[in-house]
């Protein structure tokens, strides 16, 4: 029997938010997406282990270029640590090391608080060895598979917050705000020394990226079940990456010479991203609507681009049927 032809590729431009499913790596995760919507240019933004589930975002077209500043952004997650137990992996998937005995002397109300506390804002941690972290070019879970350890630098994370959102017996779960590059699993078994009886990670799920929740997000399931047209209207705008950014809207003339990389005198304040505007082509076009034209930072009283969308991408995102960013004030120059 022949196989049906192979469907062809398409420029979309614009950001799905999907909620990854538990056991697939976020790489195939984003191929399966990419195959059934038939994108050309598709990347994610940073990687979510298989072993947990939740905001993935996608970038298409377009948005590929900004996919770093979710890779850069604060993450958000709903940690499950089990108490009692270390294992060699720091979660689920590893081998149990110890044992140890979880008493109401060790771990109760206010240890558990307190030792949220001791590991809440600027802190060093070692990254595990079972990691995607590279040496020499391999990674070290290569390393720790082949039973080689590797001596690892402390890195600088923040823990912005730690929320406990439930305490049962031998089972820990936590709302977790962090800078990027933050190791879940290691504060699991860091929690777990500090309350003196290990712990390792269970369940993780991401709730939020950046400006980016699972609000609106759309499992992997719902879209191998959905038209072509159904799973389109889950395409967000590329714009929707940089939602949490100041805007800045240029007039027509002002548009054009900032689409060829010059620099934009301006007399407003300094700032180190900023995400930049210029009117709707369409004639009568209401002044509300405008069309993305890429990022950039204030600086001196100029207007220096970052990054910058190509005609080509620009007029892409105008006739392509996505929705439209929500307009918020922007500071006009």
């Amino acid at each position: 029997m022949s196989k049906p032809p192979r469907q062809p590729r398409r420029q979309l431009h614009g950001v799905i938010l999907l909620d990854k499913p538990l056991g697939l790596s976020s790489n195939d995760a984003l191929q399966k997406v990419r195959r059934l919507m038939r994108a050309e240019k598709a990347g994610h933004t940073g990687t979510l282990d298989p072993l947990a589930t939740g905001l993935l975002p996608l970038c298409f077209g377009a948005a590929t270029k900004f996919s770093q500043v979710s890779l850069d952004a604060d993450k958000r997650y709903i940690a499950t640590l089990k108490l009692g137990v270390t294992t060699t992996t720091g979660d689920a998937e590893g081998e149990v090391l110890m044992t140890r005995p979880v008493t109401p002397e060790q771990v109760n109300a206010d240890s558990i608080a307190q030792a949220c506390e001791r590991f809440t804002g600027p802190i060093e941690q070692v990254p595990p060895m079972h990691s995607a972290l590279k040496h020499q070019g391999k990674a070290l879970y290569e390393y720790a598979r082949a039973g080689i350890d590797i001596e690892r630098p402390p890195r600088a994370v923040t823990l912005h917050r730690i929320d406990i959102l439930n305490w049962q017996g031998d089972v820990l779960e936590l709302d977790v705000q962090c800078s990027k590059g933050t190791y879940i699993r290691t504060l699991a078994q860091d929690l777990g020394e500090a309350l003196g009886c290990g712990a390792h990670l269970i369940g993780l799920r991401r709730t939020g990226s950046g400006g980016v929740s699972l609000d609106g997000a759309v499992t992997l399931e719902a879209l191998m079940a959905a038209s072509e047209a159904e799973r389109e209207a889950h395409l967000l705008p590329a714009d929707i990456l940089l939602n949490d950014w100041p805007e800045v809207l240029l007039s027509e003339p002002e548009a054009a010479r900032f689409l060829t990389g010059l620099r934009r005198r301006t007399s407003l304040a300094d700032a180190p991203q900023v995400r930049v505007y210029g009117p709707h082509p369409e004639p009568g076009s209401h002044p509300d609507r405008r069309v993305l034209l890429g990022s950039a930072h204030i600086k001196g009283g100029e207007l220096i681009p970052t990054r910058l969308l190509s005609p080509a991408e620009v007029e892409g995102m105008l006739t392509q049927s996505a929705p439209s960013a929500a307009v918020a004030s922007a500071s006009e120059i």
